[in-house]
């Protein structure tokens, strides 16, 4: 079995690591972007450095269908962390395709050539981790610390192993719609376990509901003391993984237990039967699932939501937010067998229901001594009855699933709204 998971690591590797070409190109691109930049911090005499952080500069990039490029600009602190994003600005001025992604400090996206971005980012210079304003920030000293620890090409390639196989499920990313592993992360992992495979089969291992716990520079005294003195927002995710660069951060507290369950899911999968599909992304075949579907007397319905707020993690996490409201409300009258989100990276998701109609609702009521209210509530339920003082009704359920969006969508057009949501429409 272990001969056959390294042929398939091996072959794995070559699929999704960039060629000496493409990093070339990615690389003259990058060196002529930088030296733009450099020209206007010069020309406007702005106490500025620029690094190149993210995957790139750790080399641990891996192929996908478009690259996007961390770039820092790292401000001394004769500027106010307020005016850094403006000063940026003015660098910029004149470049076309710009985004502003806007953030708790906003940074910019710049299209360089087809399927290649750059994000710049502007940052402070920090001496200690504490003076941090922006998680952005620590950026330097994280880039810093993986060149520093990881000289070896064959972790490198463990860690490409592991951002392959987040990405095909669906793990990657510490995004608020996506809550996973961030890359960094995944490099601490790789690292601490000392390859791929074996980071993976220690996590299978781990007992349900126990935590796990990294501190690999050993900031603190023991698991114990980590458990007692880190911050409780930054326990709540399924492993806690102590930044080495500053001992207050989990630099997995993104991670939920959804996403983290989903990643174990795979490791199963995969450790039980090793295959190349699992570093596949698993793209839904819409199509077999409403012929399956059809085919369990299922109904199925597939959706367009739409928002108007800016695209990325604020879209994404608007969108997902809704979705998981109305599956909450589909699932007060409906069995749900299967269902799905899928964000575009712009203003629009797609979401999918299979389901069925429950047979009859129990419906809660007010109390009995909340007389009138019982008086509106007898008019509307004529099946109801009381139990504990307080007052039910059982219904049947005479709609569809896709009349109950209809009718959903109209009742609550503006609670749709004050979600954040411009647009729902059935598209099936």
């Amino acid at each position: 079995m272990t001969q056959k998971i390294n042929s398939i690591l091996k072959q794995v590797l070559e699929n999704v690591k960039p060629s000496k070409e493409e990093y070339h190109e990615m690389n003259s691109a990058i060196e002529n972007f930088i030296k733009d930049i450099e020209e206007k911090i010069r020309t406007f005499k702005i106490d500025a450095e620029i690094f190149v952080g993210g995957s790139f500069a750790k080399r641990t990039v891996i192929k996908k269908d478009y690259y996007d490029v961390d770039i820092f600009l790292r401000f001394t602190k004769k500027y106010d962390d307020k005016e850094i994003p403006d000063i940026t600005k003015k660098i910029i001025r004149g470049m076309k395709e710009v985004v502003i992604i806007h953030g708790s400090r906003d940074y910019f996206k710049i299209k360089l050539k087809e399927n290649f971005y750059v994000e710049l980012i502007p940052v402070l210079m920090v001496k200690k981790p504490e003076e941090a304003l922006n998680i952005t920030d620590l950026s330097y000293s994280h880039v810093k610390y993986i060149n520093k620890k990881i000289k070896s090409d064959k972790i490198k390639d463990e860690i490409m192993l592991a951002k392959a196989f987040c990405y095909a499920n669906h793990c990657y990313g510490a995004e608020s719609y996506i809550r996973g592993f961030s890359g960094y992360a995944l490099e601490l992992l790789v690292y601490y376990y000392k390859s791929f495979l074996k980071m993976i089969k220690t996590i299978d291992k781990a007992k349900k509901c126990e935590k796990i716990i990294i501190d690999i520079e050993k900031h603190f005294k023991n698991k114990s003391q980590i458990l007692m003195d880190l911050n409780s927002s930054k326990m709540q995710a399924p492993i806690i993984l102590i930044d080495p660069t500053h001992k207050n951060r989990n630099a997995l507290a993104a991670l939920s237990d959804e996403t983290f369950e989903r990643f174990k899911t795979a490791i199963r999968k995969f450790l039980k039967n090793p295959s190349i599909k699992s570093f596949e992304e698993k793209k839904i075949d819409l199509d077999k699932i409403k012929k399956d579907s059809s085919k369990k007397h299922f109904e199925f319905i597939l959706l367009k939501a739409t928002t108007d707020r800016q695209e990325g993690d604020i879209a994404g996490s608007k969108l997902l937010k809704f979705y998981n409201h109305l599956n909450n409300e589909i699932d007060k009258f409906f069995y749900t067998k299967n269902k799905g989100f899928n964000y575009n990276g712009k203003q629009s998701a797609r979401y999918f229901f299979v389901a069925k109609k429950k047979e009859e609702i129990l419906i809660s009521g007010p109390l009995v001594k909340d007389k009138e209210n019982v008086k509106k509530f007898e008019k509307i339920h004529k099946n109801y009855y009381t139990k504990n003082g307080r007052i039910y009704a059982k219904e049947i359920v005479k709609f569809s699933l896709k009349e109950f969006i209809k009718k959903w969508i109209r009742k609550y057009k503006d609670k749709i709204k004050n979600m954040a949501v411009v647009g729902l429409e059935i598209l099936e």
